[in-house]
This record gives C-alpha cells, sequence and structure tokens, in this order.
C-alpha cells in the first residue's frame, strides 16, 4: 500500500508561517494551540478537551489527505503517459486549507502571480493579522483581517488582490458570500461564486479544490497547461483550456489529483530550469 510522504506534501504547501515540517513531524497552529502528526500519531497540547482533539484530528487529516487512495491514483496512471509521475512524486497528496476562508484568501493572493510570490504576501497577511502560537501563527480569522485598514494590508504587498480580499471578507461576514458549498455540485459551486466580484473561474475551481476538496481543477492555470504541454512535446500556447479538459477528464474521480501531480510537475521543472539558468550566468 503507498503510504503518503508528509516531506513531499508539505513541500507543495503554501509556505504561510502557520505550519513546520521538522524531523518528520508536521506541525499546524490553531488558535488554542499546536497540533502535530509524525505520520502515525496525532499530538495534542496538554489540557486540550477529547473534543478540540477531534477536531483538530479530523482538520490535519483533511489538510495533509491522510485518506487519499494513492493505490487506485497510481493504478489508473501506470498505462498512461502519466506513469512517470508516480516514481516523480511516490508518496505525494495534494495538501488543503484547514479552513474555506483561509483557502479563499489564499487562492486569490495567487490571481496572477507566480506561485513563490504568491507565498511571501500571504506570509506577509499571516504576520500582520494572525495570532502568535509558539514559533507559528494562527491564520486569521475573518474579523481579524477585517479590522485591518486598507492601509496595512497594503504592507502585505497583495497589490489589487488586497482590495479583492477586503471586499469579500466583508460580504463573508455579513453572510451574503457562503463558502460552505461541502454539499454543492462542483458547477452549481462555480456559477455561484463567479457572481462575486474579485472571483473567476480560475479562482472557483482552485477554492474548490484546496479549500473543499472537490475533484476539480483550473483547467486555465498556466502551470498546468504548460505541464500537460511538456508531457505532450507541446508549447504552452498550444494547450488550451478545452485541451486541458480533453486529457484530464477521463480519468474521472481522479483528475483532480491527476492535475495536481501535473501542476507540481511543472513547478519542478520550472525551478530546475532556473537553476540552471542561476549557473549559466555564474559560469
Amino acid at each position: 500500500m503507498a503510504g503518503i510522504d508528509l516531506r513531499k506534501t508539505t513541500h507543495e504547501m503554501i509556505h504561510n508561517g502557520t505550519w513546520k515540517f521538522e524531523n518528520g513531524v508536521f506541525y499546524q497552529a490553531f488558535e488554542s494551540g499546536i497540533a502535530a502528526y509524525d505520520g502515525e500519531n496525532f499530538i495534542f497540547p496538554d489540557g486540550w478537551s477529547r473534543k478540540e482533539k477531534k477536531l483538530a484530528k479530523e482538520k490535519l487529516e483533511f489538510i495533509l489527505g491522510l485518506n487519499t487512495d494513492l493505490d487506485s491514483f497510481y493504478s489508473e496512471i501506470s498505462d498512461s503517459p502519466f506513469a512517470f509521475l508516480i516514481d516523480e512524486f511516490y508518496g505525494l497528496v495534494a495538501p488543503a486549507s484547514p479552513s474555506p476562508y483561509q483557502a479563499l484568501v489564499e487562492t486569490i493572493a495567487q490571481q496572477q502571480v507566480n506561485f513563490e510570490f504568491a507565498q511571501r504576501t500571504i506570509a506577509n497577511l499571516v504576520r500582520l493579522a494572525g495570532e502568535k502560537i509558539g514559533d507559528l501563527y494562527a491564520f486569521p480569522t475573518a474579523e481579524r483581517i477585517a479590522n485591518l485598514s486598507g492601509e496595512k494590508l497594503k504592507e502585505a504587498r497583495l497589490g489589487y488582490r488586497a482590495e479583492y480580499i477586503e471586499s469579500l471578507t466583508k460580504l463573508y461576514l455579513e453572510g451574503e458570500l457562503n463558502l460552505n458549498l461541502w454539499d454543492w455540485e462542483a458547477e452549481d459551486a462555480i456559477k455561484y461564486l463567479t457572481k462575486f466580484r474579485g472571483i473567476g473561474k480560475w479562482t472557483a475551481e482552485l477554492f474548490l479544490a484546496y479549500g473543499l476538496r472537490k475533484n476539480v481543477y483550473p483547467a486555465g492555470d498556466l502551470g498546468l497547461r504548460r505541464g500537460i504541454a511538456k508531457i505532450f512535446g507541446k508549447r504552452a500556447k498550444e494547450v488550451r483550456e478545452r485541451d486541458v479538459r480533453e486529457v484530464l477528464e477521463p480519468y474521472g474521480e481522479l483528475k483532480g489529483l491527476l492535475a495536481f501531480y501535473i501542476t507540481c510537475y511543472d513547478r519542478k521543472t520550472e525551478t530546475e530550469k532556473k537553476v540552471k539558468i542561476r549557473n549559466r550566468r555564474r559560469d
């Protein structure tokens, strides 16, 4: 049975200051303390109630995708052009956000910027509004972000995305924006979310995948299109959104995970390319 590789999974998580992976242990900050998972056992602060431990355990399982059936996934792609991804990322699962609100904020922060820059802006926001818990921060609540002034919010370097986060947070707190779309069909949820300014189709699809673990993917994502182009020997410009869907839809319940693996492959190869360029310049 394919086990989950915490090191590989946390490597693909957003480095936002709310968690850390040290000596094989994953630590996640919550408002009431830091919970951890070592690959076998869950570790909780002394004094936590049974209810707090249960909720934290469920959150950690959700964040780390501990219930992911990797065996079925690998079996499905073993005789496909994506088979090489098994050895490349064996044990990797798609991480998820601890809450739908956090997922929305982090997804908006990734609009029209590369992943590395987005991570820095999210970490900035966490330091500005999050509550310090030991050497980590709890991700800021909607109330804490709403209490930031416009000028203070600019310090996160979110650009125009700060305005979207500010306005959507207000709508969320007022009950006009529902993010608890767990039981909605993906298509209905996308139609609903894209009615709000600041949420386009890419954002809605990524939010549903990252925040609610829906079996969807942002078909228009550059990294996903570029990854498919690399695998099939094409240029990224030649791979359109409909081409992405033609490739991934046949994989049914596993299409979302496959899209994540392809995106990770693109991210890895782009990083390797940048390293080679830097090394050439030094030479």
